[in-house]
């Protein structure tokens, strides 16, 4: 398991990450629901354990930053994941009861039931 990803935010940025071979900062914000600072915090720890890079450019005046995750970042996602697979294998899964309350077979039938016109013994009418 790799400490960084164990953050859901992170771990679900650098899936999408690493999917992509170049991402633009906004369609990750907006993959990941993230607002631009939360992004960029995340992004800033990422980028200082060498998870991911990010390259800024100008089309004009205007800004556009992209990011991808490094070749050590992927390699360290897919341990991740691949821990998180082996959690999940060897966990193993509830078998449903039948009921949540079973009533025992030697229970006797309650003492109401003639009341509710129940017939207790086969073959038997109420008389």
């Amino acid at each position: 398991m790799d400490r960084l990803l164990s953050d859901p935010t992170r771990l679900v940025i650098m899936s999408v990450l690493c999917v992509t071979e170049w991402c633009g900062f906004a369609f990750l914000r907006d993959a990941v629901s993230l607002s631009d600072s939360a992004l960029s915090k995340q992004l800033a720890t990422l980028r200082r354990d060498g998870y991911v890079e990010q390259q800024r450019t100008y089309i004009g005046r205007v800004p556009k930053t992209t990011v991808r995750a490094t070749v050590e970042g992927r390699q360290r996602f897919i341990g991740h994941v691949e821990a998180l697979q082996m959690i999940v294998e060897r966990t193993s899964r509830p078998q449903p009861e039948a009921s949540p309350h079973p009533r025992p077979a030697s229970d006797p039938p309650s003492d109401n039931a003639h009341r509710r016109g129940v017939n207790l013994k086969p073959g038997l009418s109420e008389g």
